[in-house]
């Protein structure tokens, strides 16, 4: 088999083990997923495991990696979009919002992991999960500033806790939609929480 052949296999052995230890975790924590378990769900011996991983640790500290890279891809792209066709920076939070979202309804075992995680300073993983953190905020922060410097925004936000107060109403409502109105259509979603990042709870026509 050639090199490139071997790398595609390996690539699709990883994302079985991501897949599957993502679905486990979420479903019984860290410490009562074994590897025997891991290795059982995607479909490999266990010595594929520590093959791809070294240790179960190595493995979640990947797929957190795995699973936020995507997201920050597509965060920074919606922002992008939005000042590409003109838009301000609350029409750029508006596109972060809904790409947030889609990427939690298509992946909420991942989210519900991700939230539960970050809580746990303790862990080995801690320090790997506020970087990821950090990469996903500085998306949020950059449109705040820029929001700032066109007087779109307050001059005083601190951007540091606004943006992490607009990530946390996001996921939260990105949860609580997927786990209490999952028939809810996305677009109803993303105009409720437009509300909410808007600074409009208030009704009306009132900024």
């Amino acid at each position: 088999m050639t090199r490139t052949g071997t790398g595609t296999r390996r690539g699709a052995t990883r994302q079985r083990l991501h897949e599957a230890a993502v679905a486990l975790i979420a479903e019984q924590g860290f410490s009562s997923t074994t590897v025997d378990q891991i290795a059982e769900r995607a479909g490999v011996a266990k010595g594929t495991v520590y093959y791809n991983f070294g240790s179960k640790t190595e493995l979640f500290e990947e797929l957190l990696r795995h699973g936020v890279r995507p997201l920050t891809t597509s965060l920074e792209h919606a922002a992008r979009t939005a000042f590409a066709r003109g838009g301000g920076a609350a029409d750029a939070l508006d596109e972060v919002a809904r790409a947030g979202l889609v990427f939690i309804a298509a992946h909420p075992d991942l989210a519900r992991l991700l939230v539960a995680e970050l809580w746990r300073p303790n862990r080995a993983w801690h320090a790997t999960l506020v970087e990821l953190r950090g990469q996903v905020a500085e998306v949020v922060e950059e449109v705040l500033v820029q929001g700032m410097k066109t007087g779109e925004f307050d001059g005083g936000l601190d951007v540091g806790l606004v943006s992490g107060a607009l990530i946390g109403t996001v996921v939260a409502g990105a949860l609580d939609w997927q786990t209490f109105h999952p028939g809810r259509p996305l677009d109803e979603v993303h105009a409720a929480l437009s509300l909410l990042l808007r600074g409009r709870l208030a009704g009306g026509d009132r900024p």
